[in-house]
């Protein structure tokens, strides 16, 4: 499992975040773990990253859709992908059925580099704004950059 954790002037790390806090409540005092460091490209603008998914799924109503008689719902998961995807940032692979399909580029740590994420991050907030954000009430790219802000707490 991957948490994020602080270190402390002591030394310590501290988990941020419920999960990460969750975890390290279950690690037992004195027994040793293994750890893999990394150091986040960019933690708070990645979470801004995924505030701006948030707050457009949160909004989003697709309508109601029926495959094969059950009701289909709204996914975050292929929410965000295929607002990566809109945004420009894919590569199309092969089906078995013959068919092309496009794969979201991944937004992982290790997937991409610090520019890349910020070229992508202005793609895909363009790409929710013109699709989900402006027909749901928003103002302006103004207002959504702002709410996506106190959302993260940003100043």
């Amino acid at each position: 499992m991957r948490v994020f954790a602080i270190k402390s002037p002591s030394g310590a790390l501290i988990p941020h975040g419920d999960e990460a806090a969750e975890l390290f409540r279950s690690l037992k005092v004195g027994h040793p773990v293994s750890v893999e460091i990394k150091r986040p490209r960019n933690y708070r603008f990645h979470k801004k990253m995924f505030a701006l998914f948030k707050l457009a799924f949160d909004v989003w109503e697709p309508g109601e859709l029926k495959y094969k008689g059950i009701v289909v719902e709204k996914e975050f998961n292929r929410f965000r992908k295929d607002m990566t995807i809109l945004a420009g940032f894919c590569k199309p692979v092969y089906c078995i059925n013959s068919e092309v399909r496009l794969e979201a580029e991944s937004l992982s740590y290790s997937g991409m580099d610090a520019d890349r994420f910020d070229l992508v991050y202005r793609a895909v907030r363009n790409v929710v704004w013109k699709h989900v954000l402006q027909h749901a009430g928003y103002r302006s790219e103004a207002e959504v950059d702002r709410v996506v802000n106190e959302l993260m707490g940003f100043d």
